[in-house]
């Protein structure tokens, strides 16, 4: 999977936080807290070159230069999972903008369709994290930036975010998007015919919310 655009997380701590969600008997509440940090280690590594301002302050000892974000910050959640990955980027960029894309995978074609957009008429941010924990065929993922694209944000303003991701779906996404700057924590082989990651982390949704 060679690409300058895309970088996968190699984390010892990522690592162990991921295989205690990979476990069927993980509560929603340590499983929601686990998709939290684990989004939050995400979104440091992919944050390393966004663009800075500097400020002049004035600390309790002397004047000094500080740094600020320069972009405007949207955040992208697909719903429903997404949700469990925005508090960590509010925590980053707590002046973000959040825009929920409401797709689903319908079973039995395994096909993504569109239910829900809260984007303005036209882009009001420079720069667009879309949040996704799980990515396994890779058509939803590209449903959503397909509807980023159409209100206007160029792929090189856009930043995806997975928490892991099946190989044939990351594949998918990167051949129909190869300028995407891609994180990702972790790549699985295995996609079954029903379109699941395996060994995976079953239903993130559900899990989260615990609707299973």
């Amino acid at each position: 999977m060679p690409s300058s655009k895309t970088h996968v997380v190699e984390h010892p701590i990522f690592n162990a936080k991921l295989s205690v969600l990979r476990q069927a008997n993980t509560s929603p509440k340590d499983f929601r807290e686990g998709i939290r940090e684990l989004t939050y280690i995400v979104g440091i590594e992919a944050s390393r070159d966004v663009e800075e301002k500097e400020f002049h302050g004035q600390s309790p000892v002397a004047a000094y230069t500080g740094k600020t974000i320069k972009p405007r910050i949207g955040l992208a959640p697909i719903l429903r999972a997404g949700i469990g990955m925005t508090d960590a980027m509010l925590a980053l960029y707590q002046d973000a903008s959040v825009y929920h894309l409401g797709l689903f995978r319908e079973k039995v074609s395994l096909q993504p369709v569109e239910y829900y957009s809260k984007l303005p008429s036209e882009p009001t941010v420079d720069l667009v994290f879309l949040l996704d924990p799980l990515v396994a065929t890779g058509g939803t993922a590209c449903a959503a930036l397909h509807m980023l694209l159409d209100w206007g944000i160029p792929i090189r303003n856009i930043k995806f975010l997975i928490i892991l991701a099946s190989q044939q779906g990351l594949e998918r996404v990167r051949l129909e998007f190869p300028d995407l700057e891609i994180w990702v924590g972790a790549v699985d082989e295995v996609l079954t015919a029903d379109g699941l990651i395996s060994p995976g982390l079953g239903d993130t949704g559900d899990r989260i919310f615990n609707t299973a």
